[in-house]
């Protein structure tokens, strides 16, 4: 009798024990879904970057916002102008000339005016471009979510710390996009393509900046929304191909302002790009993008590597061996905040994409009222 009760109960013990390892496997969206989303989100982007309405209100609504504009326009400008000065009206003057002063000329122009018009315009374009983007989060959001650096000593080593490794990374993604450009047939679509997301970042660095979001957050931020970055960023790429060398800089420093404005009223998406479409049952289960489909593009890895063994070089006094390689990525980390912020193994969180399970979006861990979190520390991905 038991034994006939036990192969009755036998049937039914196999079924729940199928639904229950049914139901811990993922559930993944199909390749039609994943892909029609990642238009949808690229759409969004490209919406998202000629938002010239919002720009006009903006700069039109606030004097100040509206004075470092016009400054940047103008200055912009004579570099622009000082370029195809040269370009267009000293070299065909002096070109296959006999003389050698007059050959040389071109050589003396650019030392003694084009490159310090440039540098002083890269520097005080930097600086205008971070009051305009500061006093547009403080019109969106408000005095208190504005993080305000102390004007101290410290302060000031900082800043300059900052700006520092800023340069330093826009020089290792312009190595990286002629690097890319130098591979044949596809080189100069891959660069272009990278040029979009590094003009994104350049965009939105200054909303992650004012949340007071690390350099890993901001890189896996980017990484993990591919797509409408990509798309943010094809407008400006596509204006830094109008020219060639310094000229595609000045352009895109022209229009960077702009930029930055439309950025501080963006929405990036997906909010959770582990479960960009939430089921609508009541069992609430995660829907994970196609496999086929990667969640994270590693963008920026060989930048971040690039960093690692710029900083290395760079660092004074740090030892050597097995405890220099394992800190190398918090030197980073703290070069770029111009702080002792203590970041560990920025390399891999930058590479390696997390467990699916512990994934969350940056718009989890940042408010969205702008205020930054009581914490530096991250969770651990």
């Amino acid at each position: 009798m038991s034994r006939q009760s036990s192969s009755m109960q036998s049937p039914y013990s196999y079924s729940h024990q199928h639904q229950l390892s049914r139901s811990a496997y993922p559930t993944f969206l199909s390749l039609q879904e994943t892909i029609k989303l990642q238009l949808t989100w690229a759409s969004r982007g490209i919406l998202e970057a000629f938002r010239w309405d919002v720009v006009v209100k903006t700069a039109t609504s606030d004097r100040e916002i509206r004075s470092n504009i016009l400054k940047s326009l103008l200055l912009n400008s004579l570099s622009l102008t000082s370029i195809y000065a040269f370009d267009l009206l000293l070299q065909p003057l002096v070109h296959n000339h006999p003389s050698w002063l007059h050959r040389n000329v071109g050589w003396f122009y650019r030392v003694l005016w084009l490159f310090p018009v440039v540098g002083v315009s890269y520097y005080l374009n930097s600086s205008w471009c971070n009051l305009i983007a500061k006093r547009s989060f403080v019109l969106q959001h408000g005095n208190r979510a504005a993080h305000q650096q102390p004007v101290t000593y410290h302060g000031m080593l900082t800043m300059l710390a900052t700006s520092a490794y800023r340069a330093v990374m826009i020089l290792t993604s312009v190595i990286v996009s002629l690097a890319l450009g130098s591979i044949p047939f596809v080189g100069s679509w891959i660069s272009f393509a990278f040029m979009c997301w590094v003009n994104a970042y350049y965009c939105f660095e200054f909303v992650w900046v004012a949340r007071n979001s690390s350099l890993a957050q901001r890189v896996r931020y980017l990484e993990e929304r591919w797509a409408y970055y990509f798309a943010f960023g094809f407008p400006s790429a596509v204006i830094c191909t109008c020219g060639s060398g310094l000229a595609n800089a000045a352009f895109f420093a022209l229009m960077f302002p702009a930029f930055i404005i439309m950025a501080m009223h963006a929405r990036p998406v997906p909010q959770d790009p582990y479960n960009p479409a939430p089921s609508t049952e009541s069992t609430n289960t995660v829907r994970f993008p196609s496999p086929l489909v990667p969640i994270r593009m590693p963008v920026f890895t060989i930048v971040i590597w690039l960093n690692d063994l710029i900083v290395r070089v760079l660092s004074v006094g740090g030892s050597a061996g097995v405890r220099h390689r394992r800190t190398t990525s918090d030197t980073t980390e703290q070069a770029e905040e111009g702080t002792g912020i203590e970041l560990r193994n920025i390399s891999r969180t930058v590479r390696g994409p997390p467990p699916a399970v512990q994934a969350r979006s940056l718009g989890d861990r940042l408010p969205s009222n702008g205020k930054a979190p009581i914490s530096g520390r991250r969770k651990k991905d």
